[in-house]
This record gives C-alpha cells, structure tokens and sequence, in this order.
C-alpha cells in the first residue's frame, strides 16, 4: 500500500485555484491495487486539480501502455492508453455518489488518494475483446463481412428496361379494366 501513498493529495488548506499533478506510474501500481486486470504496464498522469469553496474539478491525462493476454493467443501484448476524463468531487455532508461524473465528499475530508481513479480509468479504456495487434486486422475484415447485411422494407426498387413485366393474375386483370373506365 505505500506505492499508492504518492497519490494522496492534501486537500485541506489548499488555495482556491488550479493545481497541477504530475504522476509516473509502473507494475508496482498495479500490485498495490490488488487487481486481476492488469499487471504490467508504465504510465503518465497529469492531473490538473481545480479547487473552489464548494467543489473539486479534477482533470486527468493518462498516456503510457498497459501489458495485455491476447484472448485468442494467450500472448501478451501491449495495449497504448490515451485518456482523458473529468470528475467533480462536491463538498457535502455525507460521502456517496451522484454520477458516474460527480462524487461527493464530506466537507472535513483531509486529503483525496486518486489512485483508484486512475486505476478506474485505465480499466475502462480497455477494449472488451482483448486481440492481439496481428489479429486485429482479420478481426475488422470478419465485421466489415458481417456489417454488409442490407434490410429493406417495402417493394423490392428494380431497374424497368431489364426485367419484363411480371404476368397479372387474370382475376385482378378484370379489376384493373374497371379501374381504368
């Protein structure tokens, strides 16, 4: 747990202002978070933490590279991340969540650990079919197959001059005639 003590952030007596994080994280990161999800990897946070009386705005910018298992392979491969988010930790009474974007903490918190947010991050950036990069190829090949079902309704458009014209059945021939008088 003292790889994740680096991500504490003091956040009593701290201006009311824009404040800037700079994070390196590597394996160690993702040992102490005691997860299945991801073992190896090496990236960069930039936090930028905007503090007013009410509320926090925290801005991240995750960039680096994660080691995945290939679902078809087994083999391991590295997956680039690139993310940027928003979440907004409002002042309150009690600690609990709005949003997906809005959390709320109590208005005697000390300090915020943002370790969990990144780590949150980073998983969800993740592409749900992990492939390795020489799979991916065949892989876009096999939906761009799959994509090319077209469904119609209505009357079939067809070109006049090819086709000739289908034979009318005799009993709306007669229909047809008086419709036409």
């Amino acid at each position: 747990m003292n790889e994740l003590k680096k991500y504490d952030i003091a956040i009593f007596g701290l201006e009311n202002k824009a404040h800037e994080y700079v994070f390196e994280s590597g394996d160690a990161f993702f040992a102490a978070m005691e997860q299945q999800l991801i073992q190896r990897g090496q990236f960069r946070t930039r936090l930028v933490l905007d503090k007013s009386s009410t509320m926090i705005r925290l801005d991240f910018h995750i960039q680096g590279q994660v080691e995945l298992i290939c679902d078809r392979s087994l083999e391991p491969f590295e997956e680039p991340i690139d993310v940027t988010e928003r979440l907004f930790l409002k002042f309150a009474d009690e600690a609990g969540e709005l949003t997906d974007e809005i959390e709320l903490i109590p208005w005697d918190t000390q300090q915020i650990n943002v370790a969990r947010y990144i780590f949150d991050f980073i998983g969800l950036s993740l592409p749900m079919k992990k492939l390795h990069p020489r799979f991916r190829t065949e892989e876009d090949e096999d939906e761009e197959e799959e994509g090319k079902v077209v469904y119609r309704s209505g009357p079939e458009e067809t070109d006049e001059s090819d086709s000739p014209e289908p034979p009318i059945d005799p009993r709306w021939e007669a229909l047809r005639r008086l419709n036409n008088n």
